[in-house]
């Protein structure tokens, strides 16, 4: 699968992809990222993206041109790609969930458009994206960082950038959706100390059932503490 992203401020993401399993996906060829400054696409000296709103308003808009130039010349270099969708970050969109990333996960290439300032001209939304998504009930500064949650969770569920198939087959089922659950790992027992720690209990303990090694009980126990996040 490949990712197009569309931001005037590319810098942004190079840490975020140069590190864990993103990293690793990329140099075994099982995802392409591929970042593009909105201000390669404008025709003017000054490399405008923005303008002011019609009608007045808070702040700068990003304008539509640069943007449909942009989403032009990524189509037009790959034109044999057909599964593929534009997507614009904004608040007003759809919330993102898993079974969106499902979706998405079929696809051969997601364009995202991460907006800034006060917003992204209507006509972006209403003539050139396929999807306008949000990633929770607030507003934040721009789409880079809901660009960079999409592209993890659609990218974990690509066989083999997880590395081992398992881990996503016990977790997930078609239909429920995400499955989470309490895990633990060793210490058994937990003595804290410091003057920032909880007063109780003394001793922070890993439930017995998980140390007993029966498996039928333990299946029992994560089936009844678990959540399911619905799809």
């Amino acid at each position: 699968m490949q990712f197009d992203i569309i931001t005037i401020f590319p810098k942004i993401f190079d840490s975020y992809l140069k590190e864990s399993f993103i990293k690793k996906a990329q140099e075994n060829g099982l995802i392409k990222i591929r970042i593009h400054n909105l201000r390669d696409f404008t025709t003017d000296k000054h490399k405008t993206v923005d303008d002011r709103p019609y009608g007045g308003g808070l702040g700068m808009v990003l304008k539509v041109e640069p943007i449909f130039k942009a989403i032009e010349t990524i189509k037009r270099k790959n034109r044999k790609t057909k599964k593929q969708k534009v997507i614009l970050f904004t608040p007003r969109g759809k919330k993102f969930n898993q079974r969106m990333a499902y979706k998405l996960s079929k696809l051969d290439r997601i364009i995202t458009i991460c907006g800034r300032y006060e917003g992204v001209d209507e006509r972006v939304a209403k003539y050139i994206a396929d999807m306008e998504l949000s990633i929770g009930d607030y507003d934040l500064m721009g789409g880079e960082l809901p660009a960079m949650v999409v592209i993890e969770t659609i990218a974990r569920l690509i066989p083999g950038v997880l590395g081992k198939p398992e881990l996503l087959k016990e977790r997930i089922t078609k239909e429920k959706g995400f499955i989470e659950y309490p895990q633990y790992t060793r210490p058994p027992k937990f003595y804290p100390k410091g003057k920032f720690r909880r007063a109780r209990p003394e001793v922070w303990k890993v439930p017995k059932v998980l140390l007993s090694g029966h498996h039928k009980k333990i299946e029992e126990w994560r089936k009844k503490h678990q959540k399911v996040i619905e799809k």
